[in-house]
């Protein structure tokens, strides 16, 4: 028998997903796959979404994978090229560049390709993390085009930073220098750049940013940026994060539990023992009271997570036996509400999981 720790991923639930951020929006919809698509196997989701019109990935080593893999759609590099050989392996493997600084522009303006490339041209609209001043924008795109490296199907492109904030005014703030930009271009050059602000929040949240292009990525895996949106009840969480029971002991008052002792016993207790720990990628900073499902019951983590595993107080949960199935997260228990306990966010804790975990498809 295997460790009974794994990642169920719901392939229907993605594409539910999917549709959903088709809908609401105008363009096309490009999921974004980078960091083994947030936790859940690239290769698993891909094949979910087979019928999408691009990926997008964070490097070109993402990009081979997919192409190892077998999938012949386009593929973004969100963060474009570190290296000017990469560029004739984006040549040849249909591969679009993100171009965001002076380096990545002169490499591809020295380089030879066998076909003009397929550019997204990153604008720094207010994130200062990556891509080019609005004021300079215009005249990389000229230069780029006048080089006769870059096809004419450019995108626009740029990132929010408060996106899943809808009180706060920097998107708003974002749009307008994104649309200032875009139109000296035009002015300058002649072209209409496609255009690509929206990530999730955008498309659930910021109906004005929706344009030819959208990136979602953390609503595909049934996750909301937000505490609350219409868009967001509609959202199937895709992955579960499941285990067993692999032993149980009774303690009594005032013992402890665990690396450090950080949990002391305050009445006689059932502890339980669950095979998943921070080198599964569930967090060490987990709070004592975190939650897990137990027999459909919601159950405390007690004690320090520790490398292999957890150990939670089922003493409430009378009937908890040794091989009951726990749910660290899913449909059940948003992984939302179990990242606040461990003071993150449920994308560090999706993407964080461990290679050593399977992912398992089902639908």
């Amino acid at each position: 028998m295997t460790r009974p720790t794994r990642a169920l991923i719901d392939r229907q639930a993605l594409r539910d997903n999917f549709a959903l951020a088709i809908r609401s929006q105008k363009g096309q919809c490009m999921p974004i796959v980078k960091a083994n698509a947030y936790g859940h196997s690239v290769d698993i989701v891909c094949d979910a979404l087979a019928h999408a019109p691009a990926f997008g990935v964070a490097s070109i080593n993402e990009a081979l994978e997919l192409r190892n893999l077998g999938f012949k759609q386009p593929i973004l590099l969100l963060e474009g090229t570190f290296d000017p050989d990469e560029i004739e392996l984006a040549d040849n493997n249909d591969f679009w560049l993100m171009v965001e600084n002076h380096n990545q522009k002169d490499q591809i303006l020295k380089a030879k390709p066998n076909q003009p490339l397929r550019i997204w041209l990153g604008l720094d609209s207010g994130m200062h993390r990556l891509g080019f001043d609005a004021l300079e924008i215009k005249g990389v795109y000229q230069n780029l085009l006048l080089s006769g490296k870059i096809d004419s199907m450019s995108v626009l492109a740029t990132h929010f930073a408060c996106a899943n904030d809808l009180s706060n005014e920097m998107t708003t703030r974002q749009i307008e220098c994104f649309d200032r930009a875009s139109l000296g271009i035009k002015l300058t050059t002649g072209h209409v750049l496609q255009q690509s602000l929206a990530n999730s929040a955008a498309i659930m949240g910021w109906e004005h940013s929706l344009r030819d292009w959208q990136r979602p990525g953390y609503m595909l895996y049934g996750n909301s940026p937000f505490n609350a949106n219409r868009m967001a009840e509609r959202l199937k969480p895709v992955m579960t994060l499941q285990s067993r029971i692999i032993s149980l002991r009774t303690i009594d008052a005032g013992e402890t539990v665990g690396y450090d002792a950080i949990w002391t016993a305050e009445r006689k207790s059932k502890i339980a023992t669950i095979p998943i720990g921070y080198g599964d990628g569930y967090p060490r900073r987990a709070k004592n009271g975190t939650p897990v499902i137990v027999r459909d019951q919601r159950c405390p983590l007690v004690g320090r997570v520790s490398m292999d595993m957890i150990t939670v107080d089922v003493t409430d949960c009378e009937l908890a036996r040794i091989g009951d199935s726990v749910t660290l997260w899913g449909s059940e228990l948003l992984v939302n509400e179990v990242a606040q306990h461990c003071e993150t966010n449920g994308y560090e804790l999706l993407s964080g999981i461990s290679v050593r975990i399977p992912r398992v498809a089902r639908n």
